[in-house]
């Protein structure tokens, strides 16, 4: 995984409900780890664009549900700021369900627009992309 510019805010803890923006076939999932992350005792850790992170499917076709996959943060509504002053926010939280760890997108088309951050970090998620902000 390649390291971020942008100093992000950290939006989605562990247990947020989070819509996908894909055709993988899950419609909701829900964060239950997030990968590479360390807290402080007692804190939840919590995730942000471009995040890998565990979760589990709640709602979405018969053969999704109840299963444990990957995903990565593509939007969140928490503004962050970039290194040149820009700071970016969307108008809802997303996710993007993954085959493997290692970045491989389970979905052909994505719906809406996706971070630049994401976008570096992720290179086989970008290619995907229609709209990248």
């Amino acid at each position: 995984m390649k390291a971020l510019k942008a100093n992000i805010t950290k939006a989605l803890p562990v247990g947020a409900y989070v819509e996908t923006c894909d055709n993988s076939g899950a419609k909701i999932v829900k964060i239950f780890s997030v990968i590479g992350h360390k807290t402080k005792k007692g804190k939840k850790p919590a995730a942000g664009v471009g995040d890998l992170v565990m979760c589990s499917v709640k709602k979405g076709k018969p053969e999704m549900r109840k299963q444990v996959v990957y995903g990565i943060i593509v939007r969140q509504k928490k503004e962050y700021k970039r290194v040149n002053g820009m700071r970016i926010k969307f108008e809802d939280n997303a996710i993007v369900i993954l085959k493997d760890e290692k970045g491989n997108p389970k979905g052909t088309i994505f719906k809406g627009p996706i971070a630049k951050e994401v976008a570096d970090r992720w290179p086989a998620v970008a290619k995907i992309a229609s709209m990248i902000i």
